[in-house]
């Protein structure tokens, strides 16, 4: 789902195209918006990613497996998880993108975590929304698919080191790990 296709595909009658190439839909520029915003919007793109590539696995028959398996990866923790694992590969700019989002004050933070990991997924998604807005998309997609594959990897390790698998279907009778 990428915000160029919809702008491009959607509206098909020459009145509302006119709108679009007017610029009356675009968005604002990055610099124009606070880390929040950035972060609001990058929520939206890595969900949209990790819930792709879950319905994308034959493994998982209903929304409520698809459901609890999102989750592992869309939870603060895994994103701050991410974040010290990509940290590393990412420019300088990015690392202060991060920085960024890492010191936007938030309003709440959610009973289930701690500030500082709330923080550092909040880094996350601004980073992720910031890169979008300035048309890095594939860089965005790039940091999107290292994150996730980093999470699934650390997933299938821990379910080796306890002697079961990450994700057992229903037919097989047993439950989940």
């Amino acid at each position: 789902m990428r915000l160029k296709y919809f702008k491009e595909n959607t509206y098909k009658n020459g009145e509302q195209k006119e709108a679009v190439q007017e610029g009356s839909c675009q968005l604002p520029k990055a610099d124009e918006l606070s880390p929040a915003h950035w972060a609001y919007l990058g929520d939206a793109l890595y969900e949209v990613y990790v819930r792709e590539q879950l319905v994308r696995d034959p493994a998982y028959h209903n929304t409520g497996e698809l459901h609890r398996e999102a989750i592992k990866y869309v939870r603060a923790e895994a994103q701050a998880r991410i974040v010290s694992y990509i940290t590393p590969q990412l420019t300088t700019e990015e690392q202060e993108l991060i920085r960024k989002g890492r010191n936007q004050k938030c309003g709440h933070i959610p009973a289930h975590t701690n500030a500082v990991t709330y923080r550092y997924s909040t880094a996350w998604e601004s980073l992720l929304g910031y890169l979008y807005l300035t048309g890095r998309e594939d860089r965005m997609w790039e940091l999107i698919a290292a994150g996730f594959a980093y999470l699934k990897t650390e997933q299938e390790k821990a379910a080796s080191a306890a002697g079961t698998k990450a994700h057992v279907t229903p037919q097989e009778g047993k439950t989940w790990k």
